[in-house]
């Protein structure tokens, strides 16, 4: 030990964490939050209490921390005489404890003042930007609808949406755009200047690309149709959506500096043309953000694994490119310095500015997202202090930073991205650190321990911020990214030595590109393997709720650690759950769970409001029909049942509900064929199956009426859609209508007989039995278009099931399954399931010995 103060006379050694500055951070942030959006009164109502309180804790005599201040100063009171009473027994300049009690008094006083007026000014910037952003005509027109012609101004690039599944229909891909209405025109042809707030909503058509290449600071003439904000508490004040499908009608340029930074955006994406499908996506999103072509599929494999940090641009590239230039931001002395700047022989302010400019430039090509703000915040406070000789303390920093930007841009007070990014950094800069030394003190090499406990402290911090955005945990989320932390430095400095040559040099741009493929590969392997194991994600109760029971666990965790890692066979018991709750090896959790029943022969999925079936055809073999509205819920049911082996996959129609959980069949399995319906609507969902099976190279086939197939013990006839051949005497015409031209199966599973009829209605059920009147009864019948109202009463008499079983969502908008369809089906006798209250349902047995059994 040296004997000196820490932080003083040794400028290596670190003194205790400055944490003065966290509290005003900490209460601007949330007067920010709280009034950001509100109404204008609450808001100053909000400022006016905080100012109050503050000046009570400052100015209002004979508040007891002010008047213990005074006595000790003019020496009269009780305090005073303490402090007579009780001299200095260690040295001149040395107070009392009374005297000591005193100040320490008068300094919390003066820090909850502090905080206060911190609150205060954090209020009444979000009210004023609030009030700013919804002067003028736009809200009001939003409210009624009202169709504009106006010029606006982007403030970002487009982004893309990924689809979603509402009822039967998938929300078609649109491109979000943020954007100011500059000038609006009255209809009296008069025009009002304005700077109001708006997202701009395109459903991208022919002109698409058009509408993509748009750089922010481009001016455009738009016609369209005002809405409400989609979410209160925005910053845009309305939603404008384009007239028609064109292209746009652009009547200013961008800037000199936006072209800059667009034209080294897209020279990195042509050096990285010719990589593989995932790191061609990956490599520009990881440098630049530029996520447009990620795939779905990547992005769910990405969110599964908590890994979605890596696919924007964080802080931790600029981390990664400052250090690059000045090494690690302790060692700034000129003798201790790291990095670039010292071997090129550059001073130490130079380096503080070059550090500056590279960190503005990093704003400008990277967008000013929530965490690239951040970063450049603290970036720009630690290089200040580098450039004037200051102590390099990083907490102090990220509290300025947070400070400094909620008073600038309330906004991000609200942000996720601005909140993760922050809980992350905080994590780092306190938690980390604590639980390196720990596990360095039971021999963890260095390396290992400080990367195990900068994952683990991020995710403890941000997991239950997580649980608000989607209510799943990640069990995987600590081995992935330690996985691919040490794959992101080398992608990143290698792709911003790409951007960098590809407007001057594209061969060697290419050639770079190359090999931060590599890395950003593996990255995404890490992503994509993580993702397919089967307990990568668990369900997690939502809302705030759900945030604050997963912050107490992680909270009772990390105060039981120390107690639990004097037990060794404690901890290892641990991680052996933890390994055999990821793997669930199927053994197992049938043990566990009794799912699914030995000798299943047909098991229908809880996918919510939509199908998915799978017929027993062997060992790890099962022929799929459906495939539901989620990947990942349609994945986890045949993981669960232990398919993996896919001969045949029927897609009785084409709507969303039934076909969107595609690619979660795929992953990971043998898929021989995609088998589908004749009528090829909706278009665009037809389209999506044809691009998802061309993806995965498997062949689809129409199903053929009357078309009989064998797979072992398992056989099925089609029995509809007519498809223009006759089936019988009255067959009729080719259905027109998606769910009338659902492929209908009669099948035998051994001695069990099923009938699946997909979505059919009413005319299409009648036209069924038109054309097989000799329909034999069958033991169990799925019911057509989730038990809604509308079923022919002849098939149900006809059909005569055993057992009836519905495949709906919970608390779905449709009222499935109807009342009466229910009724009616146990009035023949049928035992009715459904998997919104019995959870995944599955058929064993034959005969006497059948039953169905429910999972829930």
């Amino acid at each position: 030990m040296s004997g000196r103060r820490l932080g003083v006379s040794d400028p290596r050694q670190e003194g205790p964490p400055d944490l003065r500055l966290v509290p005003p951070a900490l209460a601007a942030w949330a007067g920010a939050a709280l009034a950001v959006g509100a109404p204008g009164r609450w808001a100053a109502a909000g400022v006016v209490l905080c100012l109050g309180a503050a000046m009570v804790l400052l100015a209002v005599p004979g508040f007891p921390p002010v008047r213990a201040a005074r006595a000790a100063a003019d020496g009269s009171g009780d305090d005073a005489a303490d402090v007579r009473r009780r001299p200095s027994a260690t040295g001149v300049g040395r107070p009392c404890p009374s005297a000591t009690g005193v100040g320490r008094r008068r300094l919390h006083t003066t820090a909850a003042a502090a905080a206060l007026l911190c609150a205060a000014a954090g209020a009444a910037s979000a009210g004023l930007h609030s009030a700013d952003a919804r002067q003028g005509p736009v809200p009001a027109m939003a409210r009624q609808f009202a169709r504009i012609d106006a010029e606006i101004t982007l403030t970002s690039d487009a982004r893309q949406t990924f689809p979603r599944v509402r009822g039967d229909h998938s929300t078609p891909v649109a491109l979000l755009l943020d954007a100011e209405i500059t000038r609006l025109a009255r209809p009296d042809g008069t025009a009002v200047r304005l700077g109001t707030p708006v997202l701009v909503i395109v459903t991208p058509g022919g002109a698409a690309e058009q509408w993509q290449r748009l750089l922010p600071s481009t001016r455009l003439r738009i016609g369209g149709r005002l809405a409400p904000p989609l979410h209160g508490g925005e910053r845009a004040a309305a939603v404008l959506r384009p007239d028609g499908k064109g292209p746009p009608r652009i009547t200013g340029p961008p800037t000199l500096l936006q072209r800059t930074a667009g034209g080294l955006r897209a020279g990195l994406r042509t050096a990285t043309e010719r990589l593989g499908p995932d790191a061609r996506a990956l490599l520009p999103g990881l440098v630049v953000g530029d996520t447009t072509r990620v795939t779905p599929e990547l992005h769910d494999a990405f969110r599964a694994t908590d890994l979605t940090h890596l696919m924007a641009v964080s802080g931790a590239n600029l981390a990664i490119l400052l250090v690059l230039l000045i090494g690690p931001p302790g060692s700034a002395l000129r003798a201790e310095r790291r990095g670039l700047a010292p071997g090129l022989g550059i001073s130490l302010r130079m380096t503080a500015l070059l550090g500056g400019g590279l960190t503005l430039a990093f704003v400008l090509v990277c967008r000013p997202e929530p965490s690239v703000l951040r970063a450049a915040a603290c970036g720009l406070i630690t290089l200040l202090a580098i450039g004037t000789g200051r102590r390099r303390t990083l907490i102090p920093a990220l509290a300025a930073a947070v400070l400094l930007l909620v008073l600038y841009d309330p906004w991000l007070a609200r942000s996720y991205g601005f909140v993760l990014s922050v809980l992350a950094t905080g994590a780092l800069l306190t938690i980390a650190p604590r639980w390196s030394g720990a596990l360095q003190r039971r021999r963890v090499p260095f390396r290992l321990a400080e990367a195990l406990a900068a994952a683990a402290a991020a995710q403890a911090v941000c997991s239950p911020v997580v649980v608000l955005l989607a209510s799943r945990v990640s069990l995987v989320a600590i081995p992935c990214n330690l996985l691919a932390e040490f794959a992101v430095a080398p992608a990143t400095v290698l792709g911003f030595a790409t951007l960098a040559l590809a407007p001057v040099a594209m061969p060697v741009a290419e050639l770079l590109a190359r090999v931060a493929g590599w890395p950003a590969g593996w990255i995404a392997s890490v992503a994509r393997t993580g993702a397919a194991l089967p307990g990568a994600e668990t369900d997690w109760p939502d809302g705030r709720t759900g945030a604050l029971l997963l912050a107490v666990l992680t909270g009772l965790v990390v105060l039981s650690a120390r107690r639990i890692g004097r037990r060794p066979w404690v901890c290892s018991a641990a991680a052996l759950l933890l390994v055999l709750a990821v793997l669930r090896p199927v053994p197992l959790t049938r043990v566990l769970t009794g799912w699914p029943p030995p000798g299943w022969a047909f098991a229908m999925c809880d996918v919510g409001q939509g199908d998915a079936l799978v017929l027993a055809a062997g060992p790890g073999s099962g022929v799929v029909v459906d495939t539901g509205p989620d990947p990942r819920l349609a994945d986890r049911c045949l993981r669960d049942l232990g398919i993996t082996r896919v001969p045949l996959l029927l897609l009785t129609h084409f709507h969303a509900d039934h076909v969107r959980g595609l690619p979660g069949v795929l992953r990971g399995r043998a898929v021989g064929a995609i088998q589908t319906t004749s009528l090829d609507e909706p278009p665009e969902q037809a389209a999506f199956v044809t691009r998802t099976a061309a993806a995965a190279r498997i062949p689809v086939v129409r199903a053929a009426p009357g078309e009989r197939r064998r797979i072992g013990a398992l056989d099925w006839q089609v029995l509809w859609p007519v498809g223009g051949v006759s089936a019988g005497p009255a067959a009729g015409p080719e259905p027109q209508e998606p769910n009338d031209a659902s492929v209908t199966l009669f099948v035998r599973a051994g001695g069990l007989t099923l009938l699946l009829p997909g979505d059919l209605e009413p005319p299409a059920q009648q036209g069924l039995l038109r054309s097989y009147p000799a329909l034999p009864r069958v033991d169990v019948l799925k019911v057509a278009h989730h038990g809604s109202a509308h079923q022919d009463a002849a098939l149900l008499r006809t059909a005569h099931p055993r057992f009836a079983l519905v495949s709906v969502g919970r608390d779905n908008p449709y009222g499935h399954p109807a009342a009466r369809t229910v009724d009616a089906l146990r009035a023949g006798g049928a035992v009715v399931f459904r998997t919104d209250r019995d959870g995944a349902i599955a058929v064993t047995g034959a005969g006497p010995g059948l039953r169905a059994v429910g999972r829930s």
